[in-house]
């Protein structure tokens, strides 16, 4: 990591006039007052939302590590997203500006967001859903996305979003563990001009996963597709029927009820539900998005992640609507048809704050300067990074060619656990490229040792945060011990939450992420299990055993390198080759195919068996292997 500049002239200084207009003009003041009272200060926070009945307690800690906040308190985020705004004058104001791949275009007001949120909301009580019932949801960046998600969450119903670019395994595992007997899909979706098939890839999945007894399916591409009867109605039927009346009464949750559950890599194969609750969250989500990004009622706001990831689910849907921000949503690809598409999109909307990773950024920056200079990026105030650490090169790029160097660039560190941002610039606050700076105020976290005791300045260590937060994780669905293990039990003395990341701090205490320290793949920008890719290999008749470890790669961020053994009876092939990266693309998705994959005779094993993906990831790189003194042969 040579190339982190960690020198004082490295500094960035924000514009005069954005630090004079902040929400919060002085980092340092607010972040040591919310330190002395925590729990005051997110009481305030709090206080800035509408309760349908108010908490007894901030934060109820004697069942650590379930940690309860808001403890009493009566509420639904989507009463904060959208019932209150309709009895001001935000009725009138636009909520949601969506763009499609093909060049279609529709918006939303808050009033008409309300009415078809409750109409759906209406459509799925008709159905039989209720509280705590889970409705499963998977489709392309449509509006009928986050519609589904609030019409769920209006009527107590839990939430789980997957991906659309998962396949049918990936679908069917989460569909099981959810148990959900619901699921909302789409015939298709544009990618890059061509049809994603969506509802082929639903009706796989509930073959194989047959919980499912309602599927609802949106029109949206068009193509012919089947339809099961009994089983599949078209939304568009549904919302026109005389029971999807526009007016339908919110469920009032406790504070602590779920809101969702998002799937997430871990080190097993089984991939975690990540659940989260509608008070916490709905604090934090929108005090930092406030706060971070420093959102006006003029701005036009624009999350260009996809709401089957945590960062759609917070900072598409629910925060900018609590916020009563107008947002900006487009469906496909950056570069489709031609790479200046969302130059030409920032230019024709007006677009205030461009939020994205930083693989997305180093694709644009591929194709040169000419692009986005042919287009007014005027409108552009601040922009932001999320995913992944921003290389420096990438960041200078964002901030010069996109920012034309007057657009501070919020470089965020969170994750699907956080429910939101952690580490974080405040658009007031000088910025180092590469580092996310300092924690969130509020946020308490250390680099550390395996002991838990914090590394001096420059050292390498584990990232924790040393306090409970409002939006943090509950559990793991259906999972408590696991939820315990994989987060809580490593620094249990010191009751330390695990990130799962390595980082450094520098002498000005600016944080710098370095990655991942388990079993997991940041590919651009999304989180993979190793575990899940190999069992993906391994359902090949062909491949025996399989080991799967990142590779840092300049667009990607790290790319998947696969070694397999082969059962006897196969041979290495081109074929073969071709043919399991098709396997992998079927079983786990287009996002989880290796690009490289190497064919041996065996594989470095730990005495207990655990195989050194350490060692892999030298020898695929070139560097020395290090201590191989627990290898067993």
């Amino acid at each position: 990591m040579s190339d982190m500049p960690n020198k004082t002239n490295d500094w960035f200084y924000p514009p005069e006039e954005i630090v004079k207009n902040a929400h919060v003009p002085d980092y340092e003041a607010v972040y040591a007052r919310a330190q002395r009272d925590p729990l005051e200060f997110w009481a305030e926070r709090a206080g800035e939302l509408e309760w349908f009945e108010p908490w007894e307690k901030v934060l109820d800690d004697s069942n650590a590590p379930f940690y309860k906040w808001f403890v009493g308190g009566k509420t639904n985020i989507v009463h904060n997203a959208l019932d209150r705004h309709i009895q001001t004058w935000r009725r009138n104001k636009l909520a949601l500006i969506w763009e499609g791949e093909p060049g279609d275009r529709q918006s939303f007001s808050y009033y008409r967001l309300w009415q078809e949120v409750n109409r759906f909301a209406n459509v799925l009580r008709s159905m039989g859903v209720k509280k705590g019932d889970r409705v499963t949801i998977y489709m392309g960046r449509i509006p009928e996305l986050p519609i589904a998600m609030l019409a769920s969450a209006k009527i107590g119903a839990i939430h789980s979003v997957v991906y659309g670019g998962f396949s049918e395994q990936a679908l069917a595992d989460r569909i099981e563990d959810a148990q959900s007997k619901v699921l909302i899909t789409a015939d298709g979706a544009w990618l890059r001009g061509k049809i994603v098939p969506l509802k082929e890839t639903a009706d796989e999945a509930v073959h194989r996963s047959p919980v499912v007894e309602t599927m609802i399916v949106v029109k949206r591409t068009g193509q012919d597709v089947y339809m099961e009867p009994g089983r599949d109605f078209w939304y568009h039927d549904l919302v026109a029927l005389p029971i999807a009346s526009p007016t339908c009464e919110t469920e009032v949750m406790d504070a602590e009820d779920p809101l969702f559950i998002l799937y997430t890599s871990g080190t097993t194969g089984k991939p975690k539900g990540v659940l989260h609750t509608h008070g916490g969250y709905q604090v934090y989500t929108s005090t930092t998005l406030k706060w971070v990004f420093d959102i006006k009622d003029e701005d036009r706001w624009w999350c260009a992640a996809d709401p089957g990831w945590i960062t759609g689910h917070s900072y598409i849907v629910y925060a900018p609507l609590i916020l009563g921000a107008t947002s900006f949503m487009y469906e496909g690809a950056p570069t489709h048809p031609y790479p200046n598409r969302w130059w030409k999109m920032i230019e024709h909307y007006g677009i205030t704050i461009l939020y994205t990773a930083p693989t997305a950024i180093r694709g644009l920056m591929r194709f040169g300067d000419a692009w986005p200079n042919r287009h007014d990026l005027s409108s552009l105030r601040l922009l932001g990074s999320v995913g992944e650490p921003i290389n420096p090169e990438a960041w200078r790029w964002y901030y010069t060619v996109i920012g034309k160097e007057r657009c501070p660039i919020m470089d965020t560190w969170w994750q699907t656990e956080t429910g939101g941002f952690m580490i974080t610039p405040l658009p007031s606050v000088p910025l180092k490229p590469g580092s996310a700076t300092r924690p969130f105020p509020g946020i308490e976290v250390d680099i550390v040792d395996d002991e838990g005791n914090p590394v001096s300045p420059g050292t390498d260590g584990t990232l924790v945060i040393k306090k409970p937060w409002p939006s943090m994780l509950r559990t793991v669905y259906g999972d408590p011990d696991r939820y315990v293990e994989q987060y809580w039990s490593k620094y249990k003395d010191k009751g330390y939450y695990l990130a799962g990341d390595s980082a450094r701090k520098d002498e000005d205490g600016y944080i710098w992420i370095i990655g991942r320290i388990d079993d997991v793949i940041k590919v651009s920008g999304y989180r993979l299990g190793t575990a899940e890719i190999e069992s993906g290999l391994v359902s090949h008749p062909a491949v025996a055993e399989a080991a799967v470890i990142g590779v840092p790669d300049e667009l990607k961020g790290n790319i998947i390198y696969a070694y397999c053994i082969l059962t006897s009876g196969f041979t290495p092939s081109e074929e073969l080759n071709d043919e399991l990266k098709q396997h992998v693309r079927h079983e786990v998705g287009p996002i989880a195919v290796p690009a490289k994959i190497e064919f041996v005779d065996s594989l470095p094993k730990t005495r207990s068996g655990k195989i050194m993906r350490r060692l892999l990831k030298a020898r695929a790189m070139g560097l020395p292997e290090g201590d191989t003194s627990t290898l067993a042969d």
